[in-house]
This record gives C-alpha cells, structure tokens and sequence, in this order.
C-alpha cells in the first residue's frame, strides 16, 4: 500500500532545510544588489563579483560557434569556475552563470537569415531561429552510465563510425573531460572544508560530499543520494550553456534508488527529502511528477512523489514541478499539492492529460507515446530523450496582424469581414516567416551552437554524430506560439458592437482616436473597452476569438516548412513579456494604449468579468479551455485566488474539481498563486517586507522580490481583477 504521510524531519535535517533558505534569500539579494532584477525563473546561480573568464573567439565576428571551440569554453570555465559547496546541503557544486555571460556564442554573421530580418522587425515577431535548450534530455542514461560512461560512448561511437569530421565527437568529449575535473575538484574542496570543520555532523557530510564526488568522477550513481548529485551536476551544466532548465520525469528517476537503498536500511525519509531540497536548493529545473504510464494503465505516482512534494514544502524556494492530472490521478497526491499551496502561496503547477496528451496524438503520434511527454519547460511538455520541439522560443504577435489589417482598410470602404480577412493575410506572413527561419535553424545551428550539453542524454545524436536539431533524434517538430489573444479579439468586437452595431463612432472617428492614442477621447476608449469581452459567456469576443484561433491553427498546421516540410505545432503561450511584445504597439480599438502590454497567451484580460455575477476563476478556466490551439502543445491557465475568499468557494474541493474540469474540457496546463491580498499588495508595495514571498509568475516560479516593479505588475493584476 502506497504510503502518503508527511515526512516529519528531526532537529538536524530541518536545520539543514532551513539554512538552505535562508542561504537561498541571502544569496538572491546580493544578486538583486549587485546585478539588479531577475524577470525570469529563479536560476539558481551564485554570483562571484571578481571571477573573470577569457574569451577566445574563433570568428572575426568576436563570436565562439562551433562543437571544438564551444566545448573547449566549457571545460576551462567549469576549470575555473570557483567551487562552491554549501554546508548546509546534501550535494556539492553550484552554477556560477551562464558562460555566454562571459563568452559571445552565437550564429556566424553568413549563417543568418537576414532576408527575414525585415519582416520579423515589422512585425515585432520572436522567430525561434537560434533557439537553444528547448528539449528535455533522459537523465536516465547519464545515471545509467555516469560521466565515464559517457566518455567511453563518445569515443566508441568516434571510432565506429569514423566521420572524416570528428569535430562532433571532440567537442562533447571536451565538455564531458571538464565535467569529470569539475567534479574531482569538488571532492577535493569538499575534503578541505571537512579538515577545517569544527562540527562533526557538518565535517561528517563535508567528507559523506567529498567520497560521493570522487567516485562519481568515472562511476554512475549507486545511491539516492548519489543519484541527486549527479543530477545537480547535469543541471549546472545545462544552465551554464545557454541556461538550460529542462528536467525530466523525477519521481520516476528516483524512485528505483529509493526503494532500493529503503530495501538495504541505508536511507530514511527524511533524509531523503533533505536530499531533494538539495536537489532543488542547487537550482529550478523543471521536472514533473505522477502521470500515466505509456501504456495508460497506471498512475506513476509513488512515495517518491510525496517525498518531493515535501522537500518542495519544507524548502519553500522556487521549484518548478509539475503535477499531471488525469481521471485517477492519486486523489492524496492532488489533494497534498494544494493543501501546501494554500500553505506556501504556491507551488507545483498542473499538467492536463487531455489536452497534452490526446491533443499530441491528433500530430500522427501513438496515445502511447504522447503519455511520455513531461512537462519540462515554462508551459511546454516533450518526450524527453526522445524530442527536439523547440517549444517557448516564438512568439507570433497577433497584435501586429490586427494593426496592419486595420491599416489596410483604412482607405475606401471598411467592413468587419474585409478587417478579417487582411488580418489572416499578415498571420500567416507571420506564420510563414517563421516557418523560413525554422529551416534555416536545422541548416546551421548544428554548426553554429549544437546541443552540447542534451546530445549527451538524448537517444541518438552520439550514436549517429548528429546534432538534436538536424536529425540526431528521431522526432523533430517545430512549435509557434500566438500571443495576444484577447487584445485582438476584443478590438474586433468593440468595432462589431459600437461601430458597426450601435453606430456610436464611425470608422473614420475610430481611426482618428487610435491615431491620438485616445488623447481627449477618454469617453470613447472607456465605450469601446466596456463591451462583452473574451471570457464573459455568449460575448461578441468569443466569436472572434474561436476565428482568429481557427486561422492560427490551420496556418501553423496545413503545411510544413518551406524547405525541409518540417513539422509544425501551434500553442498560445506569451511567457511574461507582455509588456515587450506590447511596447511598439498602436493603440488598439479594445481600449489598449500604445505601448501599453498585449494580453497574456490566450487568457482573457484582466478584468473581463467585472460586474459579473459568477465565481471569475471559473469563467477564465472555460475560455482557456476554450481556445486550445488543440495539438498537445500547452496554452496555460493562470489563476490567482485570494485564500480569503476562497472558503466562501468552497475552498481546496473547489479548486480539485477546476483543475479536473479544465483537463475535461481540453486544457494544458493550470498555473496557481493562493494568496491574501494583503501579502501581496505589501510585498508589492515594498518587497523587503516579505523577501521570501514566492509566487508563479507565468509557467516558473519566482521570488517576489527578485522580479522588477514592471513584472510584479502582470501577477497584481491578475489578482486584483479576480476578487469579487
């Protein structure tokens, strides 16, 4: 019988869980002092003022690119990286930042598209020509062969298939030789901390920190705790190139080591969750418990799934894992992860299996195999080891699809229908413009800035001397997201309802006030904007919006890429950069200033249910659930809940049965802050009243105080306008 009660931790363990967060918080806001706001997931480096790293460019750009030059970077630095080992946790090491913080990489200046340059800029478009690390490794074969293992792969395969290139194989080789002399120089550091240790439960796990590294220089893990390490070290890897953050399915890495060292009597539960909190402590990689198995007929949740519920709990830092819902999903499990919500503010995220999942299947891929894909990213699931999706790295701005359709009727006789159909033309100019730089993508950022780091733990790329972008896996799709939704949708039906309708402005008067940016025409943009908007039931908007969704699909999904017919899979998702895919916006007829942020993803705006008497989270559930783009790829659900009215909803009951409800009705993913108003609006306020505030921003978490005034705007908001 699966055992589902919460670890108690003795004085030691829940010292050392404790100092992890207060260690956490005082690193943070040295961060925050000396580097200024971090307006993405809480990367878990630690940062050394005076570390300096040379650079040796090997293109007259000033540019590193390539698999011998870029692994020869990533060797010296984690050579010359400092060794930081925290006295307090289970594991050793830490990332110091990024290495293209201190080293130029990128795509050689011939190797750019510049034909699509233009377009991309008029258009404010993210193309995702670049993109790096938006795939999930299967940290399985790295536990499975450790970094010797590793090595000795890379040198068969080298030799097996002899390439009259080798350059694939010398440079992962560099980066796996740097891993192993990073690790021998972290138990030597730790060997050296317990010599000059006066405590002897610390100078005890200095030495327990200082053997597991030695032996995991050439050996895989034996250990749960073993296991954690070397996870922690991929992780610094992965973030250290490129800031990689994909994970994988962690209760179920996990779980074979924890029976097995529970079976030998060498672990307890407590230990076990202060070695997760480690895990967690070294950064916020993303990773996924429960789900079912592949073949549909379990629920994979385990002890390990509760175990790592309660390290996320103890810790109370950012973490980013997600709970995947389905019809038997362990109800102690869902009930648990909201029970620490309410708790903690936040804390894992919800991942839909109906939407994911049978929405992956309608792409031409086994039931089977869609069941595999993890949430590991922001908002985006793939198969890990298995997939290159490329997911979070475009965003197709809808907004500025509206804003040129509206310039093309401007002249001669305007109608809805005309708007529309201009507005289709210039999404898939978008669309399309994508799709080019996607080709151009599998052509040379193999060559430019392969995947280093994931060709290590995917299936195939070392077997076949290919990069993950260019065939070194067997499935490759390529995602897009559409952002802007309801901006776009309720300027269609604030023209359908007071221009074209009522007659209140004429087109010309409508033309004439967005020119002015609403300057002296308050009276109008309040009229416009005080319509039916997206997500209030039976709206105008709705309408709208199910079109614009329609079109967006069909151009992402009715073709391939231009050149290689590279599949395509659409999703929704804006990330927090509202404000910036906004900045260089008109002003739009749904009230929207120029400048000022589009909507998030395809969620209705702030607001949209003032004044109407229903439960608003609920509203905002059906209308994302509503507009799924449809294929597996997650278009999120935000919610923000104020816990003191949630009792009055009927509390933790009510929010299982939305997140059910929105996996039944076809969501992805369900994002989740509970919180007090008054928290808020006072961290908000002055953010040193409650530095160790932690909230979900968008598809990561975040501390409160480490996001810009400008961010921590997008979360008020959401609350604000979701109070009754």
């Amino acid at each position: 019988m699966l055992q589902t009660d919460r670890v108690i931790l003795s004085q030691l363990y829940s010292q050392r869980v404790n100092g992890l967060r207060e260690d956490k918080l005082k690193i943070n806001e040295f961060k925050r002092k000396e580097i200024g706001h971090q307006d993405f997931d809480d990367w878990g480096f630690v940062h050394y003022p005076d570390f300096k790293f040379e650079a040796r460019p090997n293109h007259p750009s000033g540019l590193v690119y390539g698999y011998v030059a870029i692994g020869e970077h990533l060797r010296r630095f984690f050579n010359e990286i400092p060794k930081y080992i925290n006295k307090n946790s289970a594991l050793a090491g830490a990332w110091i930042g990024p290495l293209q913080n201190f080293v130029r990489m990128g795509i050689i200046p011939e190797d750019q598209p510049s034909e699509l340059k233009e377009v991309w800029a008029k258009y404010n478009t993210f193309p995702g020509f670049g993109g790096m690390n938006h795939c999930a490794g299967d940290i399985g074969i790295g536990l499975k062969l450790g970094w010797g293992g590793l090595l000795d792969k890379i040198r068969h395969f080298r030799e097996f298939n002899s390439p009259a290139d080798t350059s694939f194989y010398d440079g992962e080789e560099l980066v796996v030789l740097g891993m192993q002399e990073w690790t021998g120089a972290l138990a030597l550091e730790a060997e050296r901390m317990a010599q000059e240790e006066s405590d002897p439960d610390t100078g005890k796990n200095l030495l327990e920190i200082a053997e597991i590294n030695q032996w995991l220089v050439n050996n895989p893990p034996r250990t749960l705790r073993e296991a954690c390490q070397f996870i922690a070290h991929f992780q610094t890897l992965d973030r250290t190139y490129f800031a990689g953050g994909a994970l994988d399915q962690l209760d179920e890495v996990l779980r074979p080591y924890y029976e097995k060292d529970m079976e030998a009597g060498i672990l307890t539960d407590e230990q076990a969750v202060w070695y997760v909190a480690s895990l967690f402590f070294n950064d916020t990689h993303y990773s996924q418990i429960a789900g079912l198995t592949p073949d549909g007929s379990r629920d994979m949740t385990s002890r390990m799934s509760f175990i790592i519920l309660d390290a996320m709990h103890y810790l109370r830092i950012p973490a980013n894992i997600a709970l995947r819902v389905h019809d038997d999903v362990n109800p102690q499990l869902l009930r648990r992860s909201l029970e620490y919500m309410l708790e903690d503010g936040t804390g894992v995220s919800y991942s839909c299996n109906i939407g994911c999942e049978q929405g992956y299947a309608k792409n031409g891929y086994p039931l089977q195999l869609a069941r595999m894909r993890a949430k590991v990213g922001c908002n985006w699931t793939a198969i890990p080891g298995r997939e290159y999706p490329l997911q979070d790295v475009t965003r197709c701005n809808l907004g500025f699809a509206f804003h040129y359709a509206m310039e093309d009727i401007r002249y001669g006789e305007p109608s809805l229908e005309v708007l529309f159909e201009r507005f289709c033309h210039h999404t898939k100019i978008i669309v399309d413009s994508i799709k080019s730089g996607y080709d151009r993508h599998y052509e040379v950022v193999g060559r430019n800035t392969p995947e280093l780091v994931y060709n290590l733990f995917m299936h195939g790329p070392v077997e076949r001397g290919l990069n993950c972008s260019e065939g070194g896996v067997d499935i490759l799709n390529f995602n897009i997201d559409g952002v802007g939704m309801a901006t776009v949708a309720d300027s269609f039906a604030a023209i359908e309802q007071r221009v074209v309708k009522e007659g209140r402005i004429t087109w010309e008067e409508l033309f004439d006030v967005l020119d002015k940016n609403y300057e002296g025409a308050e009276n109008i943009r309040l009229m416009l904007k005080n319509i039916s908007r997206l997500g209030c039931p039976g709206s105008k908007a709705q309408k709208w919006a199910d079109r614009i969704r329609d079109h967006y699909v069909w151009c992402c999904k009715h073709e391939g890429t231009p050149k290689y017919n590279l599949p395509i899979i659409p999703g929704m998702f804006s990330h927090g950069n509202i404000g910036e895919l906004g900045a260089k916006l008109p002003a739009t007829p749904n009230g929207r200033k120029a400048g000022e942020a589009i909507s998030h993803s395809n969620e209705p705006d702030p607001g949209f249910a003032a004044g109407i008497d229903s439960f608003s989270p609920s509203l905002k559930a059906n209308a994302v659930a509503a507009l799924q783009p449809g294929y597996g790829n997650s278009s999120p659900l935000h919610l923000d809940i104020d816990t003191d009215m949630l009792g009055k909803a009927g509390g933790i009951d009510a929010l299982i049965s939305l997140i059910h409800t929105h996996n039944q009705m076809g969501g992805t993913l369900v994002n989740l802050n509970c919180l007090t108003g008054k928290k808020l609006l006072e961290a908000h306020e002055d953010p040193s009243r409650h530095p160790d505030l932690v909230v979900r921003v968008t598809g990561y978490s975040a501390f409160f105080a480490s996001l810009s005034k400008e961010y921590r705007q997008q979360v008020v908001d959401r609350f604000l306008s979701s109070r009754k």
